[in-house]
């Protein structure tokens, strides 16, 4: 089996095996969960006194398994109790009432339960109920850049970074390689179009597709903007096109669920409370919010590197948010314990307006967390501007929030 390991995501699934919790690993279709799974899988069977039962619902071959019932029944036929028993389920969701059937085993000392699921809403349906608080959910992401360089056996440097703009983080575009984009573009067609039928129009039962997808349009380019209901209302009674907001609000959620993007709320900085309106969306994929855009970047990388820089604080174990400070908005907030980060993050900062925006704004902050602007401005040089720290942002992607970096 050609795996290439993710060890960040292993040694996080390995230190909670055997601590009595259902592991869950959530994320959009295609990230990599079964990398992760895969891997455990090899290492599990290599290990003497291990006995695992692997199912994954992906492959036509457990097609049988289809309800609670069958699960039951095709894992009582393989459990080994003179040994410690791995059961690892591949896209749980795609399995009726698995959470019935998964109730049979978590209590028991000689089990360990690892699952996969592209739908967030497993864990707040019964599946949450039943194990009240134990399970541990980890949110699998596309490659991070230093892994994405290892996937593709490329070198670090400005050919790598564009293609990791303009096609993201798919760990499967490995075997097509990237120098076909019309392979590349079949590829994340076939991975949109399975997330918007299978986890949204038939999971949530959408009647209205032609306004599902027009919507998905319009957080693909409105990334970074607040978008509430009404706003998105607005534009489609604007375009001839007449839907509540009720509707807007559950297909909003209905995308979010998948992963497929994100909803980033808003945060008061000076009131230290979170604001209620105008979420932000960013994609969990880049190389499929291009897809879905179409086009070249060049009229839009701002919005990607925003959403790059995004994905990369949530990857590093940041809670984030938007920050709002009376009529000043930084662009996120992270929070991990009891630390704090301010950034803000832009494309090139060649003007006098860009600067004092991107600069200006972190400085009307008045405390003394780290502030950090991130952006792929050249020869730019941050021991100029009263602690605020300059990051390339291809250093950032590879090495995160460098204290006092000077370029």
């Amino acid at each position: 089996m050609d795996l290439i390991s993710r060890p960040n995501y292993y040694s996080k699934l390995e230190k909670l095996l055997g601590k009595g919790v259902l592991i869950v690993l959530t994320g959009q279709r295609r990230v990599g969960k079964s990398y992760v799974m895969r891997e455990l899988v090899v290492r599990k069977q290599e290990e003497p006194g291990s006995n695992v039962v692997y199912i994954d619902k992906e492959k036509t071959a457990f097609d049988t398994i289809a309800s609670y019932k069958d699960l039951v029944a095709y894992v009582d036929e393989r459990l080994d109790k003179s040994k410690h028993n791995y059961l690892l389920i591949d896209e749980v969701q795609e399995i009726a009432e698995f959470e019935r059937g998964l109730r049979n085993y978590y209590n028991e000392p000689y089990i360990d339960i690892v699952v996969t699921g592209s739908n967030s809403d497993i864990l707040s349906s019964d599946l949450g109920t039943m194990l009240s608080g134990r399970y541990v959910e980890i949110l699998i992401q596309g490659l991070s850049y230093p892994e994405f360089l290892e996937f593709h056996g490329l070198d670090d440097g400005e050919s790598a970074i564009n293609k990791y703009i303009n096609y993201g983080g798919l760990p499967g575009l490995r075997p097509f390689g990237l120098d076909n984009p019309e392979i590349i573009s079949d590829y994340i067609q076939g991975i949109y179009n399975t997330i918007l039928v299978k986890d949204i129009i038939r999971r949530k039962k959408v009647r209205n597709v032609p306004f599902l997808e027009n919507l998905i349009r319009f957080i693909t380019d409105n990334i970074g903007k607040p978008m509430s209901a009404t706003r998105i209302q607005n534009y489609m009674t604007s375009n001839e096109s007449e839907v509540s907001k009720n509707l807007i609000l559950k297909y909003m959620k209905a995308v979010t669920e998948t992963y497929l993007a994100s909803a980033v709320s808003r945060y008061d900085i000076h009131g230290k409370k979170l604001l209620e309106t105008n979420d932000k969306f960013y994609f969990g994929d880049v190389g499929i919010r291009n897809f879905i855009v179409g086009g070249r970047r060049a009229n839009d990388i701002e919005k990607i590197v925003e959403n790059l820089v995004y994905q990369q604080m949530v990857r590093l174990g940041y809670e984030v948010k938007v920050g709002q400070l009376y009529n000043t908005e930084i662009d996120f907030v992270g929070t991990k314990g009891n630390e704090v980060v301010y950034v803000q993050a832009a494309y090139l900062i060649t003007e006098e307006k860009t600067f004092n925006r991107e600069f200006g704004n972190l400085m009307s902050v008045k405390d003394n967390y780290p502030k950090y602007v991130i952006s792929m401005t050249p020869y730019m040089d941050s021991s100029k501007w009263e602690g605020i720290i300059h990051i390339p942002f291809a250093v950032f992607l590879k090495e995160g929030f460098i204290k006092g970096y000077r370029g």
